[in-house]
């Protein structure tokens, strides 16, 4: 799908709970950094994928994620983050999700629960459609994925939980990345030895 080749890093969640990260260009380091954070590089369709496994914990998956994008955030400040198993509140469970947006076809839609989710999915572009809400069909598919990752921090910002469906149900199903000049990744170097879990 062409909704991750938009950012210089993109994160988001299979369906079937791998939390991935997608580079589409070169970062110094960046292999590294995932290797010692607990990602495990994959080729796959000439794409380099950098994969959690589906039983790492929402916490655990928070922090790991959290801290290889502190390190990526040092060489670029172009990335989107739509995963759905990287959330976690250390006070208590996560709000139930009263937004559902949906990036499975080429144009996104989103389904919303309550009162508050249509004022802030409004807000954000969506119009009413016969799925619930749309975004325009005029903007782009990177101007889409922003305006999905604005709502769903709004709504985290309120209290308010969503979801946030790729439709990708597992690592296989993420195509290569259109030929763009500078955004083939090279191959993966040696791992480096694994650090010890965050414990912070």
């Amino acid at each position: 799908m062409a909704f991750i080749d938009h950012h210089d890093v993109f994160v988001g969640s299979t369906d079937d709970g791998h939390t991935f990260i997608v580079l589409n260009r070169r970062i110094r380091t960046a292999h590294r950094a995932l290797i010692v954070h607990g990602f495990t590089a994959r080729e796959h369709q000439g794409r380099t994928l950098y994969l959690l496994p589906p039983d790492t914990s929402p916490e655990e998956a928070h922090h790991r994620t959290g801290d290889a994008l502190h390190h990526l955030l040092t060489h670029t400040t172009d990335f989107v983050d739509l995963s759905w198993t990287t959330r976690f509140l250390g006070t208590g469970p996560l709000p139930k999700a009263v937004v559902r947006f949906d990036l499975s076809h080429r144009h996104v839609t989103a389904l919303a629960h309550s009162e508050a989710a249509h004022t802030v999915l409004e807000q954000h572009g969506f119009v009413p459609a016969p799925e619930g809400y749309a975004l325009p069909t005029e903007l782009s598919e990177r101007e889409s994925v922003s305006a999905v990752a604005r709502a769903e921090a709004h709504l985290w910002s309120l209290g308010l939980g969503s979801e946030i469906a790729l439709g990708l149900p597992t690592p296989q199903a993420i195509n290569a990345a259109p030929d763009r000049t500078g955004t083939t990744m090279s191959a993966p170097q040696p791992q480096a030895p694994r650090q010890k879990r965050n414990t912070r």
